[in-house]
């Protein structure tokens, strides 16, 4: 894990999300927690990877997305050279 983000606020955080059983849970924690622009950004980050992993083209996916290139560019990066994250949790969705 980057050493910049692993802080103690940080591992707060994740253990709170941790502890949600529920989508209907999880829209009410990420609704006070999130602006309505971030979440959208955080699941739109989320379909480029799936479309990524589909081989679509950064075309397709900006036009299904709406998502500039270089976040396409930066989301790939992440599925290449990242630490797993994506594929842990593409691999629990059946994916």
């Amino acid at each position: 894990m980057n050493k910049k983000i692993k802080t103690e606020a940080v591992e707060s955080l994740f253990e709170a999300i941790l502890q949600l059983e529920n989508k209907e849970e999880c829209f009410n924690f990420f609704e006070d927690l999130c602006t309505v622009n971030e979440l959208l950004s955080l699941s739109q980050r989320f379909e480029v990877a799936s479309m990524l992993r589909e081989k679509k083209t950064y075309i397709e996916i900006a036009e299904k997305t709406g998502a500039s290139t270089a976040t396409i560019s930066r989301v790939n990066r992440s599925l290449n050279y990242g630490t797993d994250g994506y594929e842990v949790i593409f691999k629990k969705l059946g994916k």
